[in-house]
């Protein structure tokens, strides 16, 4: 791997590794309004399912900046996604609006996030030069 590949390839985990820790720490700092924020979409065993998700999404975080398990951890934080997207922003049974609009964005936006986490954990090996296959 070319070193401007490797660099590339580091700076798409450290993002993806912040698009975790931040709300990780935003979750532990503001847990009533999170808690809140999940009661107002159904959800049960909020204290339970919002502890879960905060050692996920830290420690899953860590793990991708450092590269460790990222296989391993690239699949479970897809899964997660994949949860918070279907539970946290079903646009799909919400009227037209801003808010439809807003929730729509955020489900898109996860799916990106989640192919991102699905390719590193195909654990796929990017060529050096653009002829190679």
């Amino acid at each position: 791997m070319s070193r401007f590949t490797h660099l590339l390839y580091l700076s798409g985990r450290t993002l993806l590794g912040l698009y975790f820790i931040v709300p990780a720490i935003m979750k532990v700092t503001s847990f009533g309004i999170h808690a809140d924020y999940m009661a107002a979409h159904g959800m049960v065993f909020i204290p339970f399912f919002l502890s879960l998700t905060i050692i996920l999404q830290l420690g899953g975080g860590v793990c991708l900046i450092a590269g460790y398990r990222q296989q391993l951890v690239s699949f479970v934080l897809a899964g997660l996604v994949l949860v918070i997207s279907l539970v946290m922003h079903n646009f799909w049974g919400m009227e037209e609006g801003l808010q439809k609009a807003h929730e729509l964005q955020n489900f898109v936006k996860n799916m990106a996030i989640m192919a991102g986490l699905l390719v590193l954990a195909g654990g796929v090996r990017w060529p050096d030069r653009v002829d190679e296959s």
